[in-house]
């Protein structure tokens, strides 16, 4: 029977915010209550009772094969003060009924040879996480939002097929906008596909609080796997992957324990930390010593913050970081206090009578250009120069920071200012009525003389993209650590995917009546090219027998994945014959790894869901050593159709794919047919020739318009790598390789 309407199910009732739990703290990870529950599961096991405690089903479970629906609420705040709401959504995802089968995150993140999952779990916080305004959605005919549980718009009375409903679910695993949006398989890999802070249209969640509670619900849940995210971020108009790993040494989710997972272009581990280390450790003074003539704008915004920092800074790291740190300062609600005690509680070097003496000094030229020109502002630059002489360069900054609100003693105050014009802090006196000449005038806070949150920001982005960005950076000298400056952007902006790795974290197994075995399988029908799956964790009692490993492994690979649906065992290739009676605390104790070897049977149907990587059988084998989809955009070659980089073969991102493409192998062997048939009038030979002339000029007018651009992760251009080789090409062919 088919049923083409929803039938109306009860709407969840809302409850008190009293009775919810709170998101900064959920889920528990430190086994409190009943924390440990789920610790010595696997993943597979740990979500379903995790679900089972927490959640509420949000659509019968009858209507959709595919989509099993959960909420689970949090508060965020005191309840006292009026705490709002979140909604955790955890959509169940049946794998092998869904529209997508396959993971294209599993694909360029190296995961691809895994087998395919039966179950995918997407955790979803999404933008409008009010739980009562998010079980809405749009009438497709007029527009209106009704809710998820009604059959009918109430105002153009169309009905709301289970086929709606189901679109509407799917399209939540593409919306861009959710504030989190996590997805685990069932063997525990998982992906983190987005978070979005404050900036992201969060209004009460941070993207820290984001990340703490992603990383307490995959420890929560026994992710004994390992977790991958593709950094693209972008803040403050810079691709903040490359300008955090410059100022922190590791990208945002370094945080979390996110490292380097695999890197675009065949870039390796230590070439991405050289990279980090030659960038961030840049000199600043590399920026100064550039000839004659007038301050840059750049050196003017570099020499200002330097001013400003209470230590010194000497490299690209120094400089990024305390952007960085000072729009984080800027954020808080009390910035403006915290700025003014923070100068104001230093532990001082100097005695108290050189500080004063200094100040005085200070004072009187700021006096004397006051008498001068009513109202003048004196740089700060201008006013160091004038008391060179008088104290060390040191004290001079020390007096600097704190001469703001300093009284003389005719009841004039220091004051200063920022000037966005010059990049330039300035000093003035004014007349300051009613307040006594003995005290400092503590409430007139340093904040007026430094930048507002906007412009360090905008300051920000100019340094960006004069010093770090590789397509912008400005030219300067030496020539070899601006090109080494290049490269080492390029490489850190190459590296997209990070990995944390879970397993290394797993709190230590505390209980002693049970044994926990990782179990590898071997399969016997297939190839030993097929990568086999990872192992499974399986937890049995002190008294279990082989017969019962046996029955647990196979519940577990089946329970785990599609194509393990008829999997049995056949042996333990370690023991031999042994008997189903042994019990396994005498083979293995209390923990340890058994070999498992049996036979899966992928009839019927299932050799479809042999690998994620699916059906299609590809080759990549790139100039620049990549010998996998790393997510880069590539094209095959319409001869041997292998895969390229098409950075690699002087395309560039902003160029159409070309209608044919022949790689550097089969267009070498296109020049050896044309030799040989240029002494031949045979009709073949002249449509080879032909042929070959075509190709000819489309490379020559490609690589006019690219060559200057195209760069190899290594530093070297194409034309360079085809020397290197020496492959031997016709002249006509030595500005490129394999570009047709």
């Amino acid at each position: 029977m088919i049923v083409n309407e929803i039938r109306p199910f009860k709407r969840a009732k809302r409850r008190s915010t009293s009775d919810l739990c709170d998101f900064l703290s959920f889920p528990s990870v430190s086994g409190d209550g009943d924390g440990d529950c789920f610790a010595e599961q696997p993943f597979w096991s740990a979500v379903q009772s995790f679900l089972k405690q927490y959640g509420h089903s949000r659509f019968p479970p009858s209507l959709f094969p595919s989509l099993v629906t959960w909420q689970i609420l949090l508060r965020v705040g005191d309840p006292a003060d009026g705490a709002g709401v979140v909604s955790l959504d955890v959509v169940e995802e049946d794998v092998a009924r869904s529209r997508s089968v396959y993971c294209d995150q599993c694909r360029v993140v190296g995961w691809s040879g895994h087998p395919v999952c039966r179950k995918r779990y997407h955790f979803i916080i999404r933008a409008n996480s009010n739980p009562i305004k998010g079980s809405h959605r749009a009438c497709t005919k007029c527009g209106n939002m009704t809710y998820l549980s009604d059959s009918r718009c109430k105002l153009c009375n169309t009905a709301l097929t289970v086929d709606e409903l189901e679109d509407w679910v799917y399209h939540q695993f593409e919306d861009t906008t959710h504030l989190l949006h996590g997805v685990v398989h069932s063997n525990g890999y998982g992906h983190l596909l987005r978070v979005n802070g404050r900036e992201g249209g969060a209004d009460i969640l941070s993207g820290f609080d984001i990340m703490n509670f992603w990383d307490r619900l995959c420890k929560r849940l026994a992710v004994s796997r390992k977790v991958s995210v593709m950094d693209l971020s972008k803040k403050y108009g810079t691709e903040y992957r490359l300008l955090h790993t410059v100022a922190k040494g590791q990208v945002w989710y370094g945080h979390w324990g996110y490292q380097f997972g695999t890197g675009s272009y065949a870039l390796t581990s230590d070439a991405y930390q050289n990279a980090i280390h030659t960038l961030s450790n840049i000199p600043l003074s590399t920026f100064f010593f550039q000839g004659r003539g007038p301050r840059t704008h750049l050196q003017t915004l570099i020499a200002f913050y330097q001013s400003l920092a209470e230590t010194e800074l000497r490299t690209l790291k120094d400089l990024f970081s305390f952007l960085l740190n000072r729009i984080s300062e800027l954020n808080t609600a009390k910035s403006e206090d915290q700025t003014s005690s923070h100068y104001q509680n230093l532990l001082c070097a100097w005695a108290r009578n050189d500080v004063e003496r200094v100040e005085q000094c200070m004072v009187k030229v700021l006096v004397t250009s006051a008498t001068a020109e009513k109202g003048k502002w004196v740089s700060r630059r201008t006013l160091k120069g004038a008391l060179y002489k008088a104290a060390s360069p040191e004290l001079i900054d020390y007096c600097l920071k704190h001469l703001v609100g300093r009284v003389t003693g005719d009841g004039m105050v220091v004051r200063t200012r920022y000037n966005p014009n010059s990049n330039a802090v300035e000093f003035r006196i004014e007349p300051q009525s009613c307040i006594n000449n003995s005290i400092r005038v503590d409430s007139l806070d340093s904040n007026s003389s430094l930048p507002s949150k906007g412009q360090v920001i905008d300051d920000l982005r100019y340094l960006y993209n004069s010093i770090l960005n590789p397509q912008t950076m400005v030219t300067y000298r030496p020539k070899a650590t601006r090109e080494l400056a290049v490269e080492s952007a390029k490489k850190l902006l190459d590296c997209k995917q990070f990995i944390k790795d879970y397993k290394v974290e797993r709190v230590a197994v505390k209980n002693p009546f049970a044994i926990h075995l990782w179990c590898h399988v071997e399969l016997e029908d297939y190839s030993q090219d097929y990568p086999f799956p990872p192992p499974e964790l399986l937890v049995l009692p002190t008294n279990a027998t082989i017969t019962d490993l046996k029955r647990e492994a196979t519940k577990a690979f089946k329970e785990v994945y599609v194509v393990f649906k008829r999997f049995y065992i056949q042996e333990l290739p370690d023991f031999g014959r042994i008997e189903g009676s042994v019990t396994l605390n005498l083979l293995f104790g209390s923990r340890g790894s058994v070999r498992i070897r049996g036979r899966c049977n992928a009839k019927y149907g299932l050799g479809r869901f042999q690998a994620e990587r699916g059906t299609e059988t590809w080759i990549v084998d790139c100039i620049c050593g990549t010998k996998d989809d790393d997510g880069e955009r590539m094209l095959a070659c319409d001869k041997c159709s292998v895969w390229q980089h098409t950075r690699c073969v002087g395309i560039e991102n902003s160029d159409e794919i070309p209608a044919k493409f022949l790689c550097e192998r089969c267009l070498g062997s296109s020049c050896a047919e044309t030799k040989c048939s240029s002494g031949s009038s045979s009709p073949r030979g002249e449509e080879v020739e032909a042929e070959y002339e075509c190709l000819i000029d489309g490379v020559e007018s490609r690589i006019l318009k690219n060559e200057a651009n195209t760069i190899l992760p290594s530093g070297r251009t194409c034309r360079d790598e085809i020397k290197a080789k020496g492959l031997g090409l016709v002249s006509r062919m030595c500005m490129t390789f394999g570009v047709q």
